[in-house]
């Protein structure tokens, strides 16, 4: 599966670079796009594949062929693979190394959360070497405290991959947790960005994107400015879903990022993945999705 990117990567180890940079360096080569893998019973039947491994596993494949090399990176939802047990788990260690054999970053959306040994756990299955799981970063719940999130962003830090910190999303119902304020007058959401930029402390004194980033969804609007979120000074990546057929276009990126406009990294799922199964038309869709995505941040500077 070879694309224009840099060549086969053996993945993060130690003395490589750290997520961060290698992000930076991707958004750069490639547009700040991210595809999203989001293989549903409806788009497994609308490619006509079967809802099962065997289905699954050709349509990743194709995604990896058409998208690989070619964008910033791109995010397997850890759901879609789940549902189908045993034989989807290893359909995702395939697409993962897959995207390893060319060099893409891989977000795996698994959203873990929990306390000590429990997090531990999770960070050992997708942030070490070795793991047959292991990303390149994975996003994370902060619901129970930013500070139980210490093993997978030690884990991370520890082997040159990175997280993404759910702060600000646009379904209806994260605004009740999100948007809640303390005593201090101080929303959740603000006390998420907080802790990221502390995370990130090392790498913004360094003039380097930081491996901590946070998830802020696209069609979230005047939420950011509303709760006072410095997403500047979080200095690390920005995943941004609901990029294209969510309804997210050039204006409501500006609004919800405006000055952190170069931390966003676009995510899209069903823009690209609706142009299947054709594996020039998926390449085709996702360029296009990247262009756009280029094109705000330049014109937006």
């Amino acid at each position: 599966m070879s694309g224009t990117g840099t060549g086969r990567d053996e993945g993060p180890g130690p003395g490589r670079p750290p997520f961060g940079a290698r992000l930076a360096a991707a958004m750069a080569e490639h547009g700040p796009l991210c595809v999203g893998i989001d293989p549903h019973r409806q788009l497994l039947e609308a490619w006509g594949l079967g809802d099962d491994a065997a289905g699954l596993r050709d349509f990743c494949l194709r995604v990896v062929e058409a998208v690989g090399g070619r964008v910033a990176a791109v995010k397997p939802q850890s759901a879609f693979f789940e549902r189908h047990g045993a034989a989807g788990i290893a359909v995702l260690e395939q697409t993962l190394a897959a995207l390893r054999e060319c060099g893409t970053p891989a977000v795996l959306d698994v959203k873990r959360g929990d306390i000590g040994s429990t997090m531990a756990g999770y960070a050992q299955a997708y942030l070490v070497d070795g793991a047959p799981l292991a990303a390149d970063a994975i996003t994370v719940s902060p619901y129970l405290g930013y500070g139980s999130l210490a093993p997978a962003l030690d884990a991370a830090a520890a082997s040159g991959r990175g997280v993404f910190v759910l702060a600000l999303t646009s379904n209806p119902e994260g605004a009740g947790v999100q948007h809640a304020r303390g005593a201090d007058g101080r929303s959740v959401a603000a006390g998420v960005v907080e802790g990221v930029a502390a995370s990130n402390a090392a790498a913004r004194a360094a003039g380097v994107l930081g491996s901590v980033g946070l998830v802020v969804g696209a069609t979230t609007g005047g939420a950011v400015a509303g709760l006072g979120l410095d997403l500047l000074g979080s200095g690390g990546p920005l995943l941004a879903p609901g990029v294209g057929a969510q309804g997210a276009g050039a204006a409501e990126l500006e609004t919800v990022f405006g000055p952190a406009r170069s931390q966003v990294l676009a995510s899209t799922s069903r823009g690209v993945l609706r142009a299947g199964p054709d594996v020039g038309a998926l390449r085709a869709a996702a360029g296009a999705a990247s262009a756009r995505a280029a094109a705000w941040r330049l014109r937006s500077r």
